[in-house]
């Protein structure tokens, strides 16, 4: 025992040492007390016994108050942590044994508390990690799958006129065949490159870098690199663009993507002799872009299918690789940007809409 213990007259040997020598010598002077009253005795017994059972109660009430409850309440926030509850502290105060105990429960549990939360984040951290590595494996897996699939056919075709190079003798055949595998050759090189351009959109590897653009300036330059002075144009282009310019704050290379993609595929849907129309309308701080062409419509059950990966609309009468409007999905998704593709009168509009920013 410590020597501050005794001196401490606070401890429970203190208290316990105290209230008996305080009962003992309220009893002998109870008993002086009674013996000398000017009574019989029975009567000085009966006051006798009277302020013996006072005490007794006086006593058990400051048992009760100082030792009982406290030990109750001590066992009831043990019995708590035990069962890994540490919402509710132990609110026994004092400066005796129990007090200390008390104060020492609060701050174990308060330890074993922050102990458990950074268990807990470290077992997210870890699962995060594991989903990751799940994830990463899934799309490597998905990519090598997706590569093998779309390569089969232009290998086959470069295979089928690499053989028949070997066994033919006219020219003019010769540098058609030449011609044949050259153009799958790029056609394979474009889908790789355009795959693992989408790939890595997809996992995060690609960041963008968003800088502030007139928009109305920029569709003007990229719609005009694709579908004006065309010889073998085979439809009417038309346009409803602001006079004035409108800024936007994105990525202007992945948006020039993003458009790239949406006109030219108007471009290659939009029936002979028909219309291609580009809109550009400003509403509540909010541009609204949109492309409309007229040819055949999307079926209704595949609108929501036509951004995923490598779809192919049978009715259409361009076979492209099918991850154009993945990409413009990806990109404007990473831009938390509202887009969608709904069936007009006679054709199909694509847009998105995109904040203003001064």
């Amino acid at each position: 025992m410590k020597m501050s213990d005794h001196m401490n007259l606070f401890t429970i040997r203190k208290k316990l040492v105290m209230a008996s020598k305080l009962m003992g010598a309220v009893l002998v002077f109870s008993y002086v007390l009674s013996t000398r009253l000017p009574l019989n005795a029975d009567a000085s017994f009966m006051i006798w016994l009277l302020s013996v059972a006072v005490l007794i109660c006086v006593i058990d009430l400051w048992m009760a108050r100082f030792i009982s409850r406290p030990v109750s309440e001590l066992n009831e926030a043990a019995g708590r942590m035990a069962e890994l509850d540490f919402s509710h502290l132990c609110e026994v105060t004092g400066r005796d044994e129990f007090g200390q105990l008390s104060h020492s429960l609060n701050v174990m549990a308060g330890n074993l508390q922050k102990a458990f939360e950074e268990l807990e984040q470290a077992n997210r951290k870890l699962e995060q990690d594991v989903e990751q590595k799940k994830r990463l494996l899934a799309e490597r897996k998905e990519l090598v799958d997706n590569l093998s699939h779309e390569m089969k056919t232009p290998l086959g075709v470069i295979r089928a006129y690499a053989e028949g190079l070997q066994d033919e003798t006219d020219e003019e055949k010769r540098q058609d065949y030449y011609e044949v595998i050259i153009a799958e050759t790029q056609r394979m090189g474009s889908l790789i490159t355009t795959l693992l351009d989408l790939s890595a959109l997809e996992n995060g590897a690609t960041q963008l870098t968003p800088k502030r653009f007139d928009f109305v300036e920029f569709l003007e330059t990229v719609a005009g690199r694709l579908l004006m002075d065309i010889p073998d144009a085979d439809f009417e282009l038309q346009y409803d663009l602001p006079g004035l310019p409108v800024y936007v704050h994105t990525d202007k290379g992945r948006m020039e993507q993003v458009l790239n993609n949406l006109i030219v595929n108007a471009k290659r849907n939009v029936r002979p002799g028909g219309i291609l129309k580009l809109s550009l309308t400003e509403q509540d701080g909010v541009l609204d872009f949109s492309v409309y062409n007229q040819g055949h419509p999307i079926p209704q059950e595949n609108l929501s299918k036509i951004w995923t990966k490598f779809y192919r609309d049978k009715n259409t009468k361009y076979n492209g690789s099918g991850l154009g409007l993945a990409i413009v999905a990806q990109i404007l998704s990473m831009q938390h940007l509202a887009y969608g593709a709904v069936n007009r009168p006679d054709g199909v509009e694509f847009c998105f809409s995109i904040p203003i920013v001064k």
